[in-house]
């Protein structure tokens, strides 16, 4: 690996922990739209040209612009309500993160072999990315479908108005 993909890499990172801990949820789609650029380099320095083309399209270009407007549309309330002390959901994360950096040690220090991956088929062309989906991942591409419809329903359930209740002004 050459010294510019490490420091890629860092930056991918760096921006990674930018989108996690900044206060301002704009800021931290900005450090996502950076996050998803760096991403895009890594795969042209793999010469997956298409893959790279197709996350600053899809995912920079509209994903976060899709975030951007939703943060613009609600607004931000830059009021702390936060709880002192541990919570559930930070203790849960806490765990999960532990967990996380356990498999990544073990990995690293060679005693959990996680196996190799598949790699990208013929440079990330998408007659290969398609025959591959499509046949050996069939699998694991159709249960993110579900996944992503069972979010789709979630957000809709969430959303949805009771009859009567008023309609809230957007802020500004």
């Amino acid at each position: 690996m050459s010294v510019f993909a490490f420091l890629i890499g860092a930056l991918s990172l760096a921006a990674a922990l930018g989108v996690v801990v900044s206060a301002k949820p704009v800021h931290s789609a900005l450090f996502l739209m950076a996050n998803f650029a760096t991403l895009a380099i890594l795969y042209v320095l793999l010469d997956a040209q298409f893959l790279a083309a197709a996350q600053v399209i899809i995912y920079a270009g509209g994903i976060v612009i899709l975030i951007l407007f939703v943060i613009m549309l609600i607004g931000h309330d830059p009021t702390d309500r936060s709880q002192p002390g541990l919570t559930r959901p930070a203790v849960a994360s806490l765990g999960l993160g532990l967990i996380l950096l356990a498999s990544l040690v073990l990995q690293l220090t060679g005693r959990l072999e996680l196996g190799t991956g598949g790699g990208i088929a013929s440079g990330g062309s998408p007659a290969a990315i398609g025959t591959e989906l499509f046949t050996r991942f069939l699998l694991p591409f159709e249960f993110v479908a579900i996944l992503l419809l069972v979010a789709l329903i979630g957000a809709l359930i969430m959303g949805r108005r009771e009859p009567g209740e008023p309609v809230e002004e957007p802020a500004g």
